[in-house]
């Protein structure tokens, strides 16, 4: 899909750039696939806000996506592409053989009336098929990859991404992800052959502040603009640039900062992501 600019009838519309969606379905989602979402407004049971500049944006409805792709051996047709208002990638509403339906994350290069299959053998290598990562040839570009074997695709998601098969070790399967990290993941997990749709998300603009405002976003205040009781950036006579490391409100370093806890899984980082970074 192109990209989408316009005649500068007023002035956001001067710097506005969109995805072009003309190709995309446009009536309503499969209601049997949908469910209700309600906003939290960054707010917890006590109404305290806990995760800052988030608030209003456009009413939505969930659709119910399927990433464990475990409808084994049964060949599927793709029906029409449609937008999903909660992720940037579009998606895909497959019919299978067997009557049922199931929307899908929609990898580059697929259209309707296209094939898909998912298995836990060895099936085409093309776009939308799943199976095992044992099964996938080395050096082929897959998405919506699992971490854990049956619990649904975890990796390369959203719009455009996609991760590089460059290896298998005992068992295991070598990742190259678009950060640059070579991680281990066991070849019983599937994987989906492709990379995902809207590569061009990266590349929008949105021309002025109520767009972003309709995606539920607030403005983001930075702390050198607040007093010295909201934050550890504020105060000082004029503009100032901080005067310390980067913090956040709370005084812990950020911007860089690494923050990775998690030592059991350390094994199955082979490569870190921070080394082209030296």
């Amino acid at each position: 899909m192109a990209l989408k600019s316009f005649n500068p009838t007023t002035p956001s519309q001067r710097q506005l750039v969109i995805v072009d969606r003309s190709q995309l379905y446009k009536g309503k989602p499969v209601k049997a696939l949908t469910e209700g979402l309600s906003k939290s407004g960054g707010r917890n049971n006590l109404g305290r806000i806990t995760a800052r500049f988030i608030g209003g944006g456009h009413k939505r409805t969930y659709r119910l996506v399927d990433f464990k792709r475990r409808k084994f051996d049964v060949e599927g047709t793709v029906e029409r592409l449609e937008y999903d208002p909660n992720r940037t990638a579009f998606i895909a509403l497959v019919n299978y053989a067997d009557g049922e339906q199931a929307y899908i994350l929609a990898p580059q290069r697929l259209a309707a009336g296209d094939k898909v299959i998912a298995s836990d053998k060895a099936v085409d290598v093309k776009p939308g098929n799943t199976m095992p990562l044992q099964y996938i040839p080395v050096g082929s570009i897959v998405h919506n990859v699992e971490m854990k074997p049956g619990k649904g695709g975890q990796i390369a998601r959203s719009a455009g991404t996609y991760v590089q098969l460059v290896g298998r070790d005992a068992g295991m399967a070598i990742l190259r992800l678009n950060s640059g990290e070579q991680r281990l993941v066991h070849g019983s997990c599937l994987a989906t052959i492709g990379a995902v749709s809207n590569p061009d998300h990266g590349n929008i603009n949105d021309g002025k502040a109520g767009r972003t405002r309709w995606r539920g976003k607030t403005p983001h205040n930075r702390g050198v603009v607040m007093n010295p009781v909201d934050h550890p950036h504020g105060g000082g006579e004029g503009r100032t640039s901080g005067g310390r490391h980067p913090v956040s409100p709370w005084g812990k370093p950020t911007k860089g900062k690494r923050t990775r806890s998690n030592k059991s899984t350390d094994k199955f980082i082979m490569r870190s992501r921070h080394l082209k970074k030296k």
